[in-house]
Protein backbone atom coordinates (compact mmCIF):
# COMPACT_ATOMS: atom_id res chain seq x y z
CA UNK A 1 0.00 0.00 0.00
CA UNK A 2 1.37 3.51 -1.25
CA UNK A 3 1.16 6.66 1.17
CA UNK A 4 -1.54 7.86 -0.85
CA UNK A 5 -3.44 4.71 -0.49
CA UNK A 6 -2.77 5.20 3.09
CA UNK A 7 -4.58 8.90 2.89
CA UNK A 8 -7.65 7.91 0.87
CA UNK A 9 -8.24 5.10 3.55
CA UNK A 10 -10.74 5.25 5.75
CA UNK A 11 -8.21 5.77 8.52
CA UNK A 12 -6.85 9.12 9.32
CA UNK A 13 -3.89 10.35 11.84
CA UNK A 14 -6.58 12.14 13.86
CA UNK A 15 -8.28 8.51 14.20
CA UNK A 16 -5.44 6.90 15.47
CA UNK A 17 -4.52 6.98 19.27
CA UNK A 18 -0.94 6.03 19.77
CA UNK A 19 0.48 5.27 23.46
CA UNK A 20 3.59 7.71 22.06
CA UNK A 21 3.50 8.02 18.41
CA UNK A 22 7.34 8.57 18.19
CA UNK A 23 7.75 4.87 19.59
CA UNK A 24 5.31 3.28 18.34
CA UNK A 25 6.36 4.01 14.94
CA UNK A 26 10.22 3.30 15.28
CA UNK A 27 9.24 0.01 16.77
CA UNK A 28 6.77 -1.01 14.39
CA UNK A 29 9.35 0.05 11.16
CA UNK A 30 12.01 -2.23 13.20
CA UNK A 31 10.43 -5.59 13.76
CA UNK A 32 9.10 -5.51 10.49
CA UNK A 33 12.33 -5.05 8.92
CA UNK A 34 13.59 -7.49 11.39
CA UNK A 35 11.42 -10.62 10.35
CA UNK A 36 11.14 -9.71 6.67
CA UNK A 37 14.88 -9.89 6.48
CA UNK A 38 14.47 -13.78 7.71
CA UNK A 39 13.07 -14.06 4.46
CA UNK A 40 10.13 -16.60 6.05
CA UNK A 41 7.88 -18.21 3.61
CA UNK A 42 4.44 -18.76 4.93
CA UNK A 43 2.35 -16.46 6.72
CA UNK A 44 2.25 -19.32 9.87
CA UNK A 45 6.03 -18.93 10.01
CA UNK A 46 6.08 -14.90 9.68
CA UNK A 47 2.60 -15.10 12.38
CA UNK A 48 5.11 -16.94 14.73
CA UNK A 49 8.40 -14.57 14.02
CA UNK A 50 6.04 -11.33 15.37
CA UNK A 51 4.79 -13.27 18.07
CA UNK A 52 8.05 -14.23 19.33
CA UNK A 53 8.97 -10.64 19.27
CA UNK A 54 6.68 -9.60 21.86
CA UNK A 55 7.42 -12.25 24.37
CA UNK A 56 7.79 -10.57 28.17
CA UNK A 57 5.79 -7.92 26.86
CA UNK A 58 3.21 -6.49 29.66
CA UNK A 59 -0.85 -7.39 29.93
CA UNK A 60 -2.47 -4.50 30.17
CA UNK A 61 -6.63 -4.88 29.91
CA UNK A 62 -8.77 -2.41 27.64
CA UNK A 63 -6.14 -0.10 26.57
CA UNK A 64 -8.54 0.13 23.89
CA UNK A 65 -11.80 1.82 25.49
CA UNK A 66 -11.56 5.79 25.37
CA UNK A 67 -14.13 8.24 23.92
CA UNK A 68 -14.54 8.38 21.15
CA UNK A 69 -13.47 5.38 19.64
CA UNK A 70 -10.17 5.51 17.67
CA UNK A 71 -7.61 2.72 16.10
CA UNK A 72 -5.55 2.42 19.42
CA UNK A 73 -1.87 2.02 18.35
CA UNK A 74 0.48 0.45 21.78
CA UNK A 75 3.31 -2.06 21.82
CA UNK A 76 3.84 -1.89 24.95
CA UNK A 77 1.24 -2.86 26.95
CA UNK A 78 -1.11 -6.24 25.11
CA UNK A 79 -3.75 -8.05 26.13
CA UNK A 80 -4.87 -11.54 24.55
CA UNK A 81 -7.06 -9.69 21.89
CA UNK A 82 -4.52 -6.92 20.78
CA UNK A 83 -1.84 -8.97 21.02
CA UNK A 84 -3.51 -11.07 18.03
CA UNK A 85 -4.54 -8.49 16.00
CA UNK A 86 -1.52 -7.19 15.88
CA UNK A 87 0.11 -10.42 15.27
CA UNK A 88 -2.28 -10.71 12.24
CA UNK A 89 -2.07 -7.37 10.79
CA UNK A 90 2.05 -6.99 11.05
CA UNK A 91 2.31 -10.64 8.98
CA UNK A 92 -0.32 -8.86 6.34
CA UNK A 93 2.02 -6.09 5.98
CA UNK A 94 5.04 -8.15 5.48
CA UNK A 95 2.82 -10.43 3.32
CA UNK A 96 2.29 -7.69 1.27
CA UNK A 97 5.90 -7.15 1.21
CA UNK A 98 5.59 -4.62 3.25
CA UNK A 99 7.11 -3.23 5.92
CA UNK A 100 5.99 0.67 7.08
CA UNK A 101 3.97 1.51 10.26
CA UNK A 102 1.70 3.25 7.82
CA UNK A 103 1.04 -0.34 6.35
CA UNK A 104 0.66 -2.00 9.54
CA UNK A 105 -2.00 0.47 10.70
CA UNK A 106 -3.56 0.22 7.55
CA UNK A 107 -4.05 -3.35 8.14
CA UNK A 108 -4.71 -3.32 12.02
CA UNK A 109 -8.14 -1.06 10.62
CA UNK A 110 -8.68 -4.20 8.47
CA UNK A 111 -8.68 -6.93 11.14
CA UNK A 112 -10.50 -4.61 13.93
CA UNK A 113 -13.59 -2.80 12.72
CA UNK A 114 -16.61 -4.07 10.40
CA UNK A 115 -15.92 -4.25 6.73
CA UNK A 116 -12.32 -3.12 7.63
CA UNK A 117 -13.37 0.33 8.79
CA UNK A 118 -13.69 2.20 11.92
CA UNK A 119 -17.01 4.05 12.30
CA UNK A 120 -17.79 4.16 16.50
CA UNK A 121 -17.71 1.52 18.87
CA UNK A 122 -19.65 -0.77 17.56
CA UNK A 123 -17.92 -1.07 14.54
CA UNK A 124 -15.26 -2.69 16.33
CA UNK A 125 -15.26 -6.54 16.33
CA UNK A 126 -15.84 -7.41 19.98
CA UNK A 127 -17.50 -11.19 19.69
CA UNK A 128 -14.97 -13.60 18.09
CA UNK A 129 -17.30 -15.40 16.46
CA UNK A 130 -18.38 -12.09 14.81
CA UNK A 131 -14.96 -10.84 14.21
CA UNK A 132 -13.96 -14.10 12.41
CA UNK A 133 -16.89 -14.15 10.15
CA UNK A 134 -15.92 -10.48 9.34
CA UNK A 135 -12.45 -11.05 8.49
CA UNK A 136 -13.30 -14.49 6.85
CA UNK A 137 -15.22 -12.92 4.35
CA UNK A 138 -12.71 -10.62 3.29
CA UNK A 139 -9.82 -13.13 3.00
CA UNK A 140 -7.84 -11.84 6.09
CA UNK A 141 -7.29 -15.42 7.24
CA UNK A 142 -9.48 -19.10 7.28
CA UNK A 143 -11.38 -20.93 9.52
CA UNK A 144 -9.55 -24.15 9.84
CA UNK A 145 -11.16 -26.22 12.59
CA UNK A 146 -13.31 -27.93 9.90
CA UNK A 147 -10.25 -29.29 8.50
CA UNK A 148 -9.16 -31.31 11.70
CA UNK A 149 -10.01 -35.05 11.90
CA UNK A 150 -12.54 -34.47 14.73
CA UNK A 151 -14.38 -31.26 15.63
CA UNK A 152 -18.12 -30.70 16.34
CA UNK A 153 -20.95 -27.79 16.72
CA UNK A 154 -21.97 -25.76 19.23
CA UNK A 155 -24.44 -23.43 19.09
CA UNK A 156 -24.88 -19.88 21.41
CA UNK A 157 -26.78 -17.35 21.59
CA UNK A 158 -24.41 -14.23 22.02
CA UNK A 159 -25.28 -11.49 23.78
CA UNK A 160 -22.95 -11.37 27.03
CA UNK A 161 -22.00 -7.74 26.28
CA UNK A 162 -25.55 -6.36 26.33
CA UNK A 163 -26.49 -8.72 29.39
CA UNK A 164 -23.53 -6.82 30.81
CA UNK A 165 -23.75 -3.76 29.90
CA UNK A 166 -22.12 -2.66 33.32
CA UNK A 167 -19.08 -3.99 32.98
CA UNK A 168 -18.44 -1.93 29.79
CA UNK A 169 -18.16 1.94 30.06
CA UNK A 170 -19.14 2.84 26.50
CA UNK A 171 -22.43 0.72 26.92
CA UNK A 172 -23.45 3.81 29.35
CA UNK A 173 -24.20 5.03 26.07
CA UNK A 174 -27.63 4.39 24.72
CA UNK A 175 -26.35 4.40 20.58
CA UNK A 176 -23.57 2.21 21.36
CA UNK A 177 -25.63 -0.06 23.62
CA UNK A 178 -28.21 -0.36 20.57
CA UNK A 179 -25.46 -1.07 18.13
CA UNK A 180 -23.89 -3.64 20.25
CA UNK A 181 -27.32 -5.47 20.10
CA UNK A 182 -28.32 -5.12 16.74
CA UNK A 183 -24.72 -7.17 16.49
CA UNK A 184 -25.82 -9.68 18.44
CA UNK A 185 -29.17 -9.70 16.77
CA UNK A 186 -27.32 -11.48 13.94
CA UNK A 187 -25.76 -14.49 16.65
CA UNK A 188 -28.63 -15.36 17.87
CA UNK A 189 -28.36 -19.89 18.63
CA UNK A 190 -25.29 -19.03 15.75
CA UNK A 191 -23.75 -22.14 14.83
CA UNK A 192 -19.53 -22.21 14.99
CA UNK A 193 -17.19 -25.70 14.87
CA UNK A 194 -14.53 -26.09 17.52
CA UNK A 195 -12.45 -28.87 19.05
CA UNK A 196 -13.56 -30.55 22.00
CA UNK A 197 -10.44 -30.80 24.99
CA UNK A 198 -11.18 -34.11 25.14
CA UNK A 199 -10.26 -34.34 20.71
CA UNK A 200 -7.28 -32.57 21.54
CA UNK A 201 -5.72 -35.92 23.14
CA UNK A 202 -5.98 -37.69 19.66
CA UNK A 203 -2.20 -37.37 18.15
CA UNK A 204 -3.92 -37.11 14.67
CA UNK A 205 -5.89 -34.21 15.58
CA UNK A 206 -2.61 -32.15 17.07
CA UNK A 207 -0.56 -33.11 14.20
CA UNK A 208 -2.68 -30.72 11.94
CA UNK A 209 -1.25 -27.56 14.12
CA UNK A 210 0.81 -25.57 11.86
CA UNK A 211 3.16 -22.86 13.61
CA UNK A 212 1.24 -19.26 13.34
CA UNK A 213 -2.28 -20.67 13.67
CA UNK A 214 -4.81 -18.35 15.48
CA UNK A 215 -6.14 -20.62 18.47
CA UNK A 216 -9.60 -18.96 20.27
CA UNK A 217 -10.40 -20.71 23.53
CA UNK A 218 -14.53 -21.50 23.53
CA UNK A 219 -16.11 -20.42 26.94
CA UNK A 220 -17.90 -22.24 29.26
CA UNK A 221 -20.27 -19.07 29.76
CA UNK A 222 -23.77 -19.56 27.99
CA UNK A 223 -23.74 -16.17 26.07
CA UNK A 224 -20.47 -16.24 24.92
CA UNK A 225 -18.20 -17.55 22.47
CA UNK A 226 -14.15 -17.04 23.19
CA UNK A 227 -12.35 -16.04 26.06
CA UNK A 228 -9.22 -16.10 25.29
CA UNK A 229 -6.77 -15.76 22.36
CA UNK A 230 -3.06 -16.75 21.27
CA UNK A 231 -0.39 -17.64 18.69
CA UNK A 232 0.72 -21.37 18.04
CA UNK A 233 4.13 -22.38 18.69
CA UNK A 234 5.06 -25.99 17.47
CA UNK A 235 7.44 -27.23 20.05
CA UNK A 236 8.79 -31.42 19.27
CA UNK A 237 5.48 -32.01 17.60
CA UNK A 238 2.95 -30.43 19.83
CA UNK A 239 1.21 -27.21 20.06
CA UNK A 240 1.94 -24.97 22.91
CA UNK A 241 0.03 -21.65 22.70
CA UNK A 242 2.02 -18.00 22.64
CA UNK A 243 -0.34 -16.11 24.59
CA UNK A 244 -0.73 -12.20 26.53
CA UNK A 245 -1.47 -13.91 30.12
CA UNK A 246 -2.76 -12.14 32.21
CA UNK A 247 -1.92 -14.51 35.00
CA UNK A 248 1.43 -14.22 34.47
CA UNK A 249 1.32 -10.53 33.82
CA UNK A 250 2.64 -10.65 30.30
CA UNK A 251 3.31 -12.23 27.03
CA UNK A 252 4.57 -15.49 27.52
CA UNK A 253 4.64 -19.73 25.98
CA UNK A 254 2.38 -22.01 27.70
CA UNK A 255 4.58 -24.39 30.13
CA UNK A 256 2.77 -27.32 28.97
CA UNK A 257 1.24 -28.44 25.69
CA UNK A 258 -2.09 -27.05 24.71
CA UNK A 259 -4.47 -29.86 25.13
CA UNK A 260 -2.41 -29.88 28.99
CA UNK A 261 -3.30 -26.13 29.54
CA UNK A 262 -6.72 -27.32 28.60
CA UNK A 263 -7.25 -29.55 31.18
CA UNK A 264 -5.72 -27.57 32.97
CA UNK A 265 -8.16 -24.41 32.70
CA UNK A 266 -11.93 -25.71 32.61
CA UNK A 267 -13.30 -22.69 31.67
CA UNK A 268 -12.23 -23.28 28.11
CA UNK A 269 -14.15 -26.05 26.32
CA UNK A 270 -12.25 -26.44 23.37
CA UNK A 271 -11.02 -24.09 20.53
CA UNK A 272 -11.49 -22.94 17.38
CA UNK A 273 -8.60 -22.71 15.10
CA UNK A 274 -7.80 -19.79 12.63
CA UNK A 275 -4.78 -19.41 9.60
CA UNK A 276 -3.55 -16.59 7.82
CA UNK A 277 -3.16 -17.86 4.46
CA UNK A 278 -1.41 -15.95 1.29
Amino acid sequence: MTVAAFEASAIDMQQIRFKNEATDTTLINQILSEVQAKKLRSPGEIALAVAEEFMDKPYVAKTLEGEPEMLTVNLDELDCTTFVEMVIAMTLTLDERRNSWRDYVYNLERVRYRNGTLNGYPSRLHYNSDWAADNIHRGNFTDATPTFPKYTYMTRTLDFMSENADKYAALADSANLAGIKNVERGYRSHRFPYIKTVDLANKDVRSEFRNGDIVGFVSNIKNLDVAHLGIIKMVNGEPYVIHASSSAGKVVITDKPLVEFLKKNRQFLGVRIYRITN
